[in-house]
């Protein structure tokens, strides 16, 4: 008897020190875990990064296709898009190669 008493004495510790070694691993390795936050929120703070980007992009694509639009023309601009685009050049201007 003192034998099997010892041994369940010893097996309720030893369970209870699996099970509490268990959840402490998946509390910090686990899908929702504490490195797995780390990372989801290190994606979240680069995608919101990309985002200020293309809105940073796409603001300043509005603005150039609203001063090329028929309300309201940008000559300047529309100069410097024809000579970009088509090696526009005028009459009175020398080329350097």
């Amino acid at each position: 008897m003192t034998r099997s008493a010892s041994l369940t004495g010893l097996f309720l510790p030893v369970a209870l020190l699996f099970i509490g070694a268990y959840f402490t691993f998946t509390a910090v390795q686990g899908n929702y875990g504490l490195f797995q936050r780390i990372q989801i929120s290190a994606e979240a703070d680069r995608l919101q990064a990309q985002l200020d980007t293309l809105q940073d992009e796409v603001a300043r694509m509005e603005i150039l296709t609203r001063r090329l639009s028929d309300d309201y023309l940008d000559l300047d601009l529309l100069d410097e898009q024809a000579r970009a685009l088509l090696g526009y050049v005028r009459a009175d201007e020398i080329i350097l190669p």
